[in-house]
């Protein structure tokens, strides 16, 4: 690893260290956000054993400081989400970026991870697609119970098939591995229609 890639690696880390917001995952208290990383990151490395400090950089910073901006802050619906969703993108690559350039890197890698956290060209760049793969398995493996019981199942089943469609065929493998609660298998089979 390069002394830059550190240094970046260690100031997104520090600034999601600020969470607020607290997970327990296999008996450790840990902020969200370095959680969420650390789940991101290790998903870009399975489904692209190849992936190069840019990938990596963007993985971890990719809800770069998420609750400094609350959903709540925006209207209810779908709309009001849509529009939360995407101006925190451009403010998480905006935030990466100034780290990026203080740990020496150059525009044009600065570019690439915030076209990497902002998911441009979603359909059409493989790496942008590994990366909103991670995403969703993330999102699968840390929030799926919470936000079922939240929503309900019929619901889940919903907000899981519009998950699935947005996945490669490779990350839907990856999703069966997950091990899930019966209720969460059953809701992602129902999802899948498997």
């Amino acid at each position: 690893m390069s002394v830059r890639f550190e240094a970046a690696i260690a100031a997104i880390d520090a600034a999601n260290a600020a969470d607020p917001v607290r997970l327990v995952v296999d008996g450790v208290e840990r902020p969200k956000e370095l959680v969420h990383a650390d789940r991101v990151e290790r998903w870009v490395r399975t489904l692209d054993p190849d992936a190069d400090e840019i990938q990596i950089l963007a993985a971890r910073a990719h809800h770069l400081r998420r609750w400094v901006v609350p959903r709540t802050d925006y209207p209810e619906g779908r709309a009001g989400y849509l529009r939360w969703r995407t101006e925190q993108k451009k403010r998480q690559a905006n935030e990466v970026g100034d780290i990026l350039l203080a740990s020496g890197y150059d525009a044009d890698e600065i570019v690439r991870v915030g076209s990497i956290v902002t998911k441009r060209h979603l359909a059409t760049d493989p790496v942008v697609q590994t990366h909103e793969d991670a995403l969703c398995l993330a999102f699968l493996e840390l929030q799926f119970d919470q936000l079922a019981d939240h929503l309900g199942d019929d619901h889940m089943v919903d907000v899981v098939r519009k998950t699935l469609t947005k996945m490669s065929p490779a990350g839907i493998a990856a999703a069966r591995t997950i091990p899930m609660s019966e209720r969460g298998a059953a809701i992602l089979r129902a999802a899948s229609g498997t």
